[in-house]
């Protein structure tokens, strides 16, 4: 007896499922809905550039940790559900555009009989000769007006129903074009973002002849505590955080979840000095958030971020100027984490080479 198709596929991807719950153990990644996805992506093969990715991983480190899963989620996984849910939009709306313009044309053919009946009225009253035979024109210009403006109301309300659905469809746009630029634990700008408007940034500083600064910082410890609380109550410390730094920046400033723990905050026509100013209020008020386990109520004490700080220069490329905020950041954690370190404090060893 022949194996029924919905029985194959049902064992297709059952096997799909069971390999990816493996490599969640394998790898001790939380069973999330999206490390679940990742997973599930990686062993139906389909997304090779995914697949590609993984396997770099696992050959250089043996395991995928939660932060390099996110990363790979960030930039293989969600990438594509967007564009399935953009193009799905795309399609509503050009529907919808296609319907408003036939409602148009079809109004256009009533206004044209409209008037051809108004002609043909008068060409009618102009050789009537009784009474009886100018009511019964005038009954049927009546007769037609009143048809006309049942048509334009009905046309006003079917404009008022398009009007409403394109509202609807251009702020599922907006969300969705929301959703490409942020990240989804700490609502702060992706990693992708970061990189796209650092980039540009640059650029229109160097333009306007104005100085930039970029502040990269991390949690301390955050593995210790991840290990020892568990990866809710970690990323509990995340959207602490996350909430902390858009509190913190205002106007063109941009604050990103870079990876990880590790977080970036780009700084527009800001000086050295400001900058120092805008990482010491952040460090100040991550230390003072005492943190409560919200299942249990227990105090888990407080949590402390290191900070680095590096100034655009004229020659400065993105990769150079993270490289060097990265590199006064790791002074700090050596210098015994929770304080500020300029790039001016990184000795000629501690500089990266490329900016040596």
């Amino acid at each position: 007896m022949a194996e029924r198709p919905d029985k194959a596929e049902f064992l297709r991807t059952i096997g799909y499922g069971e390999n990816s719950i493996k490599f969640l153990k394998k790898n001790e990644n939380p069973a999330y809905p999206r490390n679940y996805e990742l997973w599930y992506t990686y062993s139906a093969g389909y997304n090779r550039e995914l697949n590609q990715a993984i396997n770099a991983a696992l050959d250089r480190h043996g395991v995928i940790d939660a932060a390099t899963l996110d990363r790979f989620y960030d930039e293989f996984v969600s990438p594509l559900n967007l564009s399935d849910r953009l193009g799905d939009v795309g399609d509503k709306m050009a529907l919808e555009i296609a319907e408003l313009l036939k409602r148009i044309e079809d109004s256009s053919g009533t206004v044209g009989e409209y008037g051809r009946e108004l002609t043909e009225a008068s060409n009618t009253l102009s050789k009537t000769s009784t009474v009886e035979q100018a009511k019964i024109v005038v009954k049927r210009v009546l007769s037609a007006t009143q048809s006309m403006e049942e048509r334009n109301n009905d046309l006003e309300r079917q404009l008022r129903e398009s009007r409403q659905q394109i509202t609807d469809l251009q702020d599922n746009l907006e969300a969705v074009r929301t959703e490409t630029i942020t990240d989804v634990l700490t609502g702060l700008a992706n990693r992708r973002h970061f990189d796209q408007s650092l980039e540009r940034l640059m650029s229109s500083e160097r333009q306007e002849n104005s100085e930039l600064c970029l502040i990269m910082c991390d949690i301390d410890h955050f593995k210790r505590f991840n290990d020892t609380y568990g990866h809710q109550t970690g990323d509990q410390v995340l959207k602490l955080v996350g909430a902390t730094l858009k509190q913190s920046v205002k106007g063109r400033d941009i604050a990103a979840r870079y990876g990880g723990e590790e977080f970036g905050i780009i700084l527009p026509q800001t000086n050295y000095d400001s900058a120092c100013v805008v990482a010491e209020q952040i460090r100040t008020a991550i230390m003072k958030k005492e943190l409560v386990k919200r299942s249990t109520g227990e105090t888990l004490g407080r949590i402390t971020m290191s900070f680095g700080i590096a100034v655009m220069n004229d020659t400065d490329t993105p990769d150079c100027i993270i490289a060097r905020a990265d590199a006064a950041l790791y002074k700090s954690k050596r210098d015994g984490r929770n304080r500020v370190t300029g790039e001016d404090a990184l000795s000629k060893t501690e500089r990266p080479a490329q900016v040596a």
